[in-house]
């Protein structure tokens, strides 16, 4: 199944990339300010203490492109990204 696009393009492509490395990308299910949440494949509590391993991606970000930023960050920094 194919999920729905982010509607801001620098966010979709931040969450193309996330999906690239092997991420999971998932719609949120209730209302509320998140649009949905990505997660890491691996999901291992060593890897700074699963901080890292679920983030929100936010519906309606103040700036889209330091949003994408900083999911491409989180993607880019996990700990089993480099193994």
């Amino acid at each position: 199944m194919t999920r729905a696009k982010h509607p801001k393009k620098e966010v979709e492509a931040a969450l193309r990339h996330a999906e690239s490395q092997g991420w999971r990308v998932e719609m949120a299910k209730g209302s509320g300010h998140a649009w949905g949440r990505i997660y890491c494949p691996c999901n291992d509590k060593e890897c700074r203490c699963g901080e890292f391993c679920v983030s929100s991606v936010w519906s309606t970000p103040k700036s889209p492109g330091n949003h994408a930023n900083a999911i491409r960050r989180i993607v880019d920094n996990c700990l089993h990204q480099h193994e």
